[in-house]
């Protein structure tokens, strides 16, 4: 038989060293579905929907640092795919999307499912292109696997279903694909203004992105050499927290005191490899230097005095030799005694109270994070559990956590727990999932069954939208259309053919989470937790507690005043 289109498609793919593709099946996808089948060294992880076949490409790139790739067919098919590859796009992971499209004769002419792929995607990739005859593969799929490989981006092929079943032309993939790892580093001039700077300068605080990663060594030398508070943001949490004598944990909305604290009393704010994106969080009067592999980045989030392109280790190692010691320190004193009462005061809101109700989600989190293997992938849904993962998980250089964590999307941890758990078979995967969050994507439990994947869920049941009510709160609104009428979680996850657990008073937490950690197949632990939990930043504007104080007073005048009695229960009679 003569080679196909779609078997030249699956070949670059193969050659490419992919390993599996995620998605659900359709006819505009048939050919390349049959190349697959014919070819066994390819696995299609079927999901039971497209929006998680793209977050689950996300995550499987995140951990294994290599090109994932999700497919959607004609239409509907691969619109699901959309929320999912904008946050694979925002958080900078290398995924190609297959796009499946109409009949090429039919084009432009209202046809029955018709999108336009290449148009549609265009906002959420660096590369996206229409395959509208058979001499364009394997040209166009080769510049997509490069282009997202090397930009770390999402790549976008659309292809009708009629060219993939024709003849190729070319016979063969025309490429051998390595992964480009360069190194940038600034020039020598501008690294002696850069140290001279730093020399010059007394209280230095260091905010650390997700960029640091792979610096972590030479990250705290210069730490050390600056005597430097190190505050990182939530994407850098995993690459910078670990083994470090200089953390004082993060800042921002989820972040600590401390990190506040170290970063508007410096003289001299050193961001490396971070797009942290809230200015209320950023000191007024500071020198603020910004190193990033990503120029365009300079200056974007706040004024910056001094910019330099390049990636956070070649330039660290380049730059340490023309470090001196900084005989100043009591401003990382300071910074680390502040963290340790931070540290403290969020510990003792992480306990249990026997079988008194309700159960802190602080104590869950804190239970997830001793009892986890050393090892362990996390994944968070966007709002309170993403709070309690970035206050309570500790990482070690080991572990993994991931999220939704710049394009903010709800219903993320589930699919980019099976993502992980894919690429990662022999790690343990935990998603610490919201109640909103989990039903939002909950027909993909089925996909844990059908593909026999360990995943580990725990649900934080609160029956509502609670960091939405937060937000409310904060701005003196009654919180209104947040209410979730959930249904017995376990009966879900047991029906779908998981093991499923309900811990119900604090002292039902462990054993619980201990037994679905045990469990050999997919588990859910339903956690009924307290509602009106606050979880507040690390500085509380005035308008915040205007706004605060206001919903109080509505709430009262509304004739809702045992919300202010359960919110004082929850939050002060610990």
């Amino acid at each position: 038989m003569a080679k196909r289109v779609a078997d030249l498609l699956t070949e670059v793919l193969a050659d490419a060293g992919v390993k599996r593709i995620y998605g659900v099946s359709g006819d505009s996808l048939n050919g390349i579905a049959d190349s697959i089948r014919q070819r066994g060294d390819i696995q299609w992880v079927h999901v039971r929907h497209e929006e998680t076949a793209a977050f689950a490409a996300g995550a499987d790139a995140h951990v294994s640092g290599t090109l994932a790739v999700c497919a959607g067919s004609s239409g509907p098919g691969n619109l699901h795919l959309i929320n999912g590859l904008y946050d694979c796009y925002r958080s900078r992971v290398p995924v190609l999307a297959i796009t499946a499209q109409i009949p090429s004769g039919e084009i432009g002419s209202g046809y029955f499912q018709e999108t336009h792929p290449e148009q549609i995607f265009a906002q959420c990739s660096d590369y996206c292109e229409l395959v509208s005859h058979p001499e364009q593969m394997p040209r166009v799929l080769e510049i997509a696997i490069q282009t997202a490989l090397s930009r770390r981006s999402v790549s976008v092929i659309a292809l009708p279903g009629d060219v993939a079943l024709k003849n190729a032309i070319e016979q063969k993939p025309r490429l051998r694909f390595s992964e480009p790892r360069p190194t940038v580093c600034p020039s020598d001039d501008e690294l002696n203004i850069l140290a001279d700077l730093l020399i010059r300068a007394r209280k230095i605080t260091i905010l650390g992105g997700a960029g640091c990663a792979g610096a972590h060594d030479e990250l705290i030398e210069v730490a050390g050499k600056l005597n430097s508070p190190i505050v990182h943001a939530m994407r850098g949490k995993e690459f910078i927290e670990y083994d470090n004598p200089f953390d004082v944990g993060m800042t921002g909305l989820l972040g600590f005191s401390s990190g506040y604290y170290a970063m508007m009393n410096c003289d001299l704010l050193l961001m490396i490899g971070t797009d942290f994106p809230y200015q209320q969080f950023f000191p007024k009067d500071a020198t603020i230097v910004q190193i990033d592999v990503r120029g365009e980045q300079l200056g974007r989030r706040t004024k910056v005095d001094f910019g330099f392109v390049g990636d956070a280790k070649t330039t660290l190692r380049a730059l340490l030799p023309r470090l001196k010691q900084n005989q100043h320190d009591a401003h990382l004193k300071e910074s680390l005694e502040h963290y340790q009462k931070a540290r403290k005061s969020r510990d003792d809101l992480a306990t249990g109270n026997s079988n008194n109700k309700p159960i802190h989600p602080q104590h869950v989190a804190r239970v997830i994070d001793q009892l986890a293997a050393e090892d362990a992938i996390f994944t968070c849904d966007v709002g309170t559990p993403t709070i309690w993962a970035a206050r309570y998980l500790t990482m070690n250089g080991k572990r993994r956590i991931l999220g939704s964590f710049t394009h903010g999307s709800m219903a993320n941890a589930l699919p980019q727990a099976i993502g992980a758990q894919v690429s990662q078979p022999s790690r343990q995967v935990i998603s610490m999932s919201g109640d909103g969050g989990l039903a939002m994507l909950m027909g993909d439990l089925l996909t844990l069954r059908q593909h026999q994947l360990p995943v580990k869920l725990i649900v934080f049941r609160n029956d509502s939208l609670a960091f939405v009510e937060l937000e409310m709160k904060a701005a003196g609104i009654l919180d209104f259309a947040t209410d979730l009428h959930n249904p017995d979680f376990t009966k879900i996850a047991e029906g779908a053919g998981l093991l499923g657990l309900k811990a119900e008073t604090p002292d039902q937490v462990e054993p619980t989470i201990a037994q679905a950690l045990k469990y050999e197949g997919p588990a859910l632990v339903e956690v009924p937790v307290s509602r009106q939990e606050l979880s507040m930043p690390p500085t509380v504007s005035l308008e915040q507690a205007k706004g605060f104080s206001l919903f109080m007073l509505k709430a009262v005048l509304s004739g809702r005043g045992d919300e202010i009695i359960d919110l004082a229960r929850v939050n002060l009679l610990r």
